[in-house]
């Protein structure tokens, strides 16, 4: 793909075109899903800057970047499936499929063998890197109720749904792990009690 001007003037008046050339409002939600995957693949990106500081001197920061940059290119994927009509496909269109669900497991899997198990809720935060991390998870977690919505309106490859419902299960995981291997802190829920001060 080669993109030679970036301004075109045709989403001037509110609407766009997706992939197959079917013109439709930019507020449609097939855009609204492939706009938050965009907007997750962008904090995803902000993570991986973050953790490109210890990248080259810890064994942990240049795992979480190998796994970082390979959901970053999946979700460039998932935004090509959705930024599609429903129904049309064209060469070398990308793909999400069960094996890449799979890998996701593996990597929550090989994440959790370094981490206490959890005994309390965990407040988004800790290092520049996790915190970052919990952002995008909670980004994902739109992404997917926004899909679901789109699903019960017009045809959704359901692998996109596992994909996304299985990634903000991963990014928590990694949000954990950056936080251990980082030796940044983890910060429980503190239940209050009735109310008072």
């Amino acid at each position: 793909m080669r993109i030679t001007k970036v301004y075109t003037r045709t989403g001037d008046a509110g609407q766009t075109r997706l992939a197959g050339g079917q013109q439709v409002w930019k507020d449609s939600l097939r855009v609204e899903a492939y706009g938050t995957v965009d907007e997750l693949n962008a904090s995803i990106g902000l993570a991986r800057a973050m953790n490109d500081e210890s990248v080259g001197t810890s064994a942990s920061s240049k795992r979480l970047e190998e796994n970082l940059r390979w959901v970053q290119n999946k979700l460039f994927d998932v935004g090509g499936i959705l930024a599609t009509a429903a129904g049309q496909t064209f060469k070398n269109m990308p793909t999400v499929t069960g094996q890449d669900v799979l890998k996701l497991e593996r990597m929550i899997d090989r994440c959790q063998k370094d981490l206490a198990p959890l005994k309390e809720f965990i407040l988004p935060g800790g290092g520049r890197v996790s915190a970052t991390l919990h952002q995008a998870r909670t980004i994902c977690r739109r992404a997917e109720r926004i899909c679901i919505r789109l699903t019960r309106e017009e045809a959704v490859d359901s692998q996109i749904n596992r994909f996304l419902n299985r990634l903000s299960d991963a990014l928590f995981v990694l949000a954990r792990w950056a936080a251990k291997t980082q030796g940044e802190p983890e910060f429980l829920w503190e239940r209050t009690g009735n109310g008072s001060d």
